[in-house]
């Protein structure tokens, strides 16, 4: 998978965008940025794509654009000229994705069967777009397709909202999910841009879905085992001790030796780790990197931020 698919994969969300008027792309894409998806597949359906494209990439230079309906390789090259840093397809053109294939364009062709998927792998692609996702079977289909083509990974789009998202970039072969429901025509036409903006908000906190997992206190080893008895008496917490610590249910942890945080550390569960980490850079957080932790599939499960929060260490981990 190419850095450009990395990266889309990291945003989790590519809103799907079909501009009607040019004057419309400006506040569009700064509403997609204040709401934490600075990103956006602008589809070759409407006559000013590609100034749009081209508008938001100039302006907009933290923004992630790419052209979508892309159907000849004409289109190709003006989207690639305006800007766009991926092309997205409905369906498998072959001759467009040769096109951007030898020229190193990352390209996500649609496709819906897996005739449709051996003719993109016999390409050299290995992430494809899925389309119309829900209507063709959805996660239901893509896992079945995604048996017996072990290296290949999905970006489905169609049909995709709030309420299956998570169900989608659940399965780790799913790299991101197209989506259009906070970025509807009818909301850009009528110039709902601060709309916009809170559902952008509202689909990247579904999407990274943060929640209190424990706190962990800190203790010398002589007074752990007492401070977890005390939660475990008081408020009737299953106590049980792991190596390092007690936990008093799954809220509590007693840690047996004072570890990060002058207090202590609280731990923020999350859907994605990699995400999180990458939603919250852009707000300017920073992670302690060396004490990143890796799924066997190469998936970061665990890390610190750097710093303390009211003399606590933060570190998220996965849901």
């Amino acid at each position: 998978m190419n850095d450009t698919l990395k990266k889309l994969s990291q945003i989790g969300i590519v809103p799907v965008v079909a501009l009607n008027h040019i004057e419309d792309a400006r506040p569009l894409a700064k509403a997609l940025c204040n709401g934490g998806l600075p990103c956006a597949e602008v589809t070759f359906r409407t006559d000013c794509a590609e100034e749009a494209i081209r508008i938001m990439s100039d302006e907009f230079p933290q923004m992630f654009v790419g052209a979508g309906t892309v159907l000849t390789t004409d289109q190709v090259d003006r989207a690639v000229n305006a800007g766009a840093k991926f092309i997205v397809s409905p369906g498998l053109n072959a001759e467009v994705v040769k096109y951007c294939v030898d020229r190193n364009i990352p390209v996500t062709p649609g496709c819906a069967n897996p005739s449709d998927i051996e003719q993109a792998l016999s390409l050299g692609l290995d992430v494809v777009k899925i389309f119309p996702a829900e209507a063709i079977g959805g996660l239901k289909l893509i896992k079945a397709m995604a048996a017996p083509y072990v290296n290949m990974k999905f970006m489905p789009t169609g049909g995709i909202n709030a309420n299956n998202l998570n169900e989608y970039l659940a399965f780790d072969r799913i790299i991101a999910c197209g989506g259009s429901w906070m970025v509807s025509g009818a909301l850009v036409d009528a110039g709902k841009f601060d709309e916009i903006t809170s559902l952008t908000k509202e689909a990247v906190k579904n999407m990274l879905g943060f929640r209190l997992k424990h706190i962990g206190i800190n203790c010398e080893e002589n007074a752990a085992a007492d401070t977890a008895n005390a939660f475990a008496a008081m408020f009737g917490f299953e106590k049980r001790e792991i190596d390092v610590s007690y936990f008093c249910g799954d809220g509590i942890e007693v840690m047996k030796s004072p570890g990060k945080g002058t207090m202590g550390h609280i731990a923020i569960g999350c859907n994605s780790v990699d995400r999180a980490v990458f939603h919250l850079q852009a707000q300017g957080v920073e992670f302690d990197m060396d004490t990143a932790q890796y799924t066997d599939k190469g998936a970061m499960r665990f890390i610190y931020i750097k710093g303390e929060i009211g003399g606590f260490a933060v570190h998220l981990t996965l849901n």
